[in-house]
């Protein structure tokens, strides 16, 4: 019995006990429309997690998220200006954007060598930087309602929940398609050998240079979605992704990734990043500045490192 609760996920856990105490403290939260309306919330940095999960069990960090989410946002407000005709341009320009930053990270880390960290806080720097002036340091132009609405929009009537948020059923295809590239392909069981061993998985003639290039883009391109579905229910800003890959880490590791590779699950990661943004909820329910809230994040940062390499050591 005591093996078993041990093998739990303690994010899992951590998340039940935060819904219990939102639910106690706001009586939305009781209803299924308010955890649908919690899930649309979390939906952005749940992606992004999952996304960031690819990075951290390779081995390496990923920092540029969140510059990439601002520049998705600036971006589609940019090229659309409002017009609802030149949505399926902008969408196809994020990716395009995202794409190119995941394989110059991939490039620069993979082939040139260069630490993940610093290679990934370059280019936070240069996107974030492309970002500024490409809107002038300040917020320009607005989504359409239909680039919108994937942040927004809530199908109604439905059965139970009364309504589901277009931005759920995006996170749950997202996460899905993750989680069966991870778990059920080969190319997971490469990624995962190589973040724990990189010098045997090497040597077993694995390609280890490719296989962390697909990382760095399959964590660009969830930023992508990411940014769509922030700017779809947030608007237009700059700040918009400033911290939140700080966040998908947190999350990741709140979740049960390793932070030196070889172990994780999309399933923890998910877990992780509900955990955290259920916490900044509860936070915010019960008047916590919200200053304190980043020292707070720092804090269960480290706790949840230190819990799973001592999960790791008695494994």
């Amino acid at each position: 019995m005591l093996a078993s609760i041990r093998r739990v996920n303690p994010a899992l856990i951590m998340l039940l006990v935060l819904l219990v105490g939102i639910a106690i403290l706001s009586p939305l939260y009781r209803t299924p429309a308010g955890m649908m309306s919690l899930l649309q919330r979390a939906a952005p940095l749940v992606i992004l997690t999952c996304g960031q999960a690819f990075v951290l069990i390779s081995g390496g960090f990923d920092l540029a998220q969140g510059s990439l989410v601002t520049l998705v946002v600036i971006a589609c407000a940019l090229i659309t200006g409002g017009d609802s005709a030149l949505t399926t341009e902008a969408i196809g320009i994020a990716f395009g954007l995202g794409l190119l930053v995941g394989a110059v990270n991939g490039f620069v880390v993979s082939y040139l060598k260069v630490p993940s960290i610093i290679a990934t806080l370059g280019a936070l720097l240069s996107v974030k930087g492309a970002a500024m002036m490409w809107s002038g340091g300040a917020p320009q132009g607005y989504l359409p309602d239909n680039l919108r609405m994937f942040g927004r929009m809530v199908i109604r009537p439905v059965p139970i929940i009364g309504g589901l948020p277009v931005a759920v059923i995006v996170l749950l295809a997202v996460v899905a398609l993750l989680a069966f590239l991870l778990h059920s392909t080969q190319y997971g069981k490469l990624l995962t050998m190589i973040g724990d061993n990189p010098r045997a998985a090497e040597l077993s003639g694995a390609p280890v240079r490719m296989i962390r290039f697909a990382a760095f883009v399959i964590s660009s391109l969830a930023a992508v979605v990411a940014g769509i579905l922030l700017g779809g229910f947030s608007g237009v800003s700059v700040d918009v992704g400033t911290g939140l890959e700080l966040q998908g880490t947190s999350a990741a590791v709140i979740g049960g990734i390793v932070l030196l590779g070889g172990r994780g699950s999309i399933f923890g990661a998910a877990c992780g990043a509900l955990s955290l943004y259920a916490l900044f909820t509860f936070l915010n329910l019960i008047g916590f500045p919200e200053p304190m809230r980043v020292a707070v994040q720092g804090i269960i940062l480290i706790v949840a490192a230190a819990i799973t390499s001592r999960r790791q050591m008695t494994n």
